[in-house]
């Protein structure tokens, strides 16, 4: 393993001390000024990152709370609202974002490896299935929108039991979560043109990793929200 000593300024202020077999003078272009050495950088930032995906997770335990107290409140309308979601659409769905969480940890085992192009292309392909999953939500709503699904004058079900709240639920969460998903889009961006440009290696991959913990938590929410929007009524 290598070591960054301080030294002249340019690459952050430090220099690699040299060790057989290291990478380090490789390393040490990533490391701020404000770092004493890329151990300490990354656990920085991934410090930062837990501490990010916290306040998200209290943002969405917000939400999941008011679902809670209005199925405790209105059990058999949230049951029948349910039973109006898209089964099968749903379904494919947390398929299709299981497979782009897997896709993506299989890229950064490889970026630990050092193999950008193989990173690539698994960026790639989580980029696709994402994008896939945000075109049959946008299918689902407008599907729903049409059976009058949408909480309004023309709602299709009675609101009196509930029903209303669960599909305001609905849309607000779905959305919440597919915003987060297109954030996550800008991201694979990111790290697919980083990993292209060979920026990173099996010494340096923290974005990579980054970016894998924020994938992990959208993909967790979700599988939170399947069994709450289609599962619950069935």
């Amino acid at each position: 393993m290598s070591e960054l000593v301080p030294g002249e300024p340019g690459a952050g202020g430090y220099r690699a001390a040299w060790s057989p077999g290291s990478d380090s003078a490789a390393v040490a272009e990533h490391v701020g000024f404000q770092y004493a050495s890329i151990g300490h950088q990354t656990g920085t930032a991934q410090a930062g990152l837990w501490l990010f995906l916290a306040t998200e997770l209290l943002f969405f335990g917000g939400l999941f709370l008011l679902y809670a107290v209005d199925f405790a409140r209105y059990p058999a309308g949230t049951l029948a609202a349910s039973r109006q979601t898209t089964l099968w659409i749903g379904t494919l769905n947390s398929v299709i974002l299981l497979s782009s969480s897997g896709a993506y940890t299989y890229g950064l085992g490889l970026a630990r490896r050092g193999d950008g192009r193989g990173l690539f292309r698994m960026v790639l392909l989580t980029a696709f299935l994402a994008t896939v999953f945000l075109l049959l939500k946008g299918y689902e709503w407008h599907d729903d929108i049409v059976r009058h699904l949408f909480p309004g004058p023309s709602f299709a079900l009675p609101a009196a039991d509930g029903g209303s709240l669960f599909w305001c639920f609905y849309f607000v969460s779905t959305g919440l979560h597919g915003i987060h998903m297109i954030v996550g889009l800008v991201l694979l961006a990111w790290i697919g043109a980083g990993a292209r440009r060979g920026r990173f290696s099996a010494a340096y991959h923290t974005p990579v990793e980054g970016v894998g913990l924020y994938w992990s938590f959208v993909d967790m929410i979700w599988i939170t929200l399947f069994p709450c929007l289609y599962l619950v009524g069935r």
